[in-house]
């Protein structure tokens, strides 16, 4: 997944940050521990397993959103699949409309940025983002994570259980910060998030790791 640019607030399509598309009837996701409204962080496809790059994202099914709670950074246990500080949401992809904003000032990103996702080889994660970019000759910062394959752990392997049915989840996307600083998402400085989907459940996962 890489920087394709800034997109509309409110774009069908993959990105980080602007304001999630959801179902009707949907709910703004508070967390656990503060009770204040989570930060909404990317909108990202979720397809069938072994789809990678834009045919991933052409042929989803699905939208899983991710949100983490912001209010009081490193208090909140949002780093946590389970401890309430974050929440990964799956819609149908179908008849999504913006959400209404709750008020606050860590409800939106700074920025919201387009996502490309081009197909690479089978290298490791951080092996096939090097490639890239040397190849394009971009930065890395301009890679914003990647779509299904393998998650590249920093830490320890943490697939979460399905809250539904107790079996491993499936990897859906592992996330950068991104590109500047002043605008990214917070998992520690320097860390990764990782989103994880059972589709025939409809749940999601999130943590992160530094």
């Amino acid at each position: 997944m890489t920087y394709a640019g800034p997109v509309d607030d409110l774009a069908p399509v993959t990105r980080t940050g602007g304001v999630p598309l959801v179902p009707a009837g949907f709910t703004w996701p508070q967390c656990a521990e503060c009770s204040g409204p989570m930060q909404f962080l990317a909108q990202l496809p979720v397809n069938t397993p072994g789809a990678q790059g834009a045919e991933a994202a052409a042929g989803a099914e699905r939208v899983l959103s991710v949100f983490m709670c912001q209010n009081d950074p490193g208090l909140c246990d949002e780093w946590d699949p389970v401890a309430g500080g974050n929440r990964a949401l799956l819609f149908p992809r179908a008849g999504l409309t913006p959400a209404p904003v709750p008020a606050g000032d860590e409800t939106l990103l700074a920025e919201t940025c387009g996502i490309d996702c081009t197909a690479r080889d089978a290298a490791p994660y951080h092996e096939a983002r090097g490639k890239w970019s040397e190849a394009c000759g971009r930065p890395l910062r301009d890679v914003l994570g990647q779509l299904g394959g393998t998650p590249s752990w920093l830490q320890h392997d943490e697939t979460p259980a399905c809250p539904s049915c107790a079996r491993p989840m499936s990897f859906v996307a592992q996330l950068e910060e991104g590109r500047d600083h002043r605008t990214a998402m917070n998992f520690g400085g320097g860390g990764c998030g990782y989103a994880f989907a059972c589709a025939p459940c409809e749940e999601g996962s999130f943590l992160w790791q530094c």
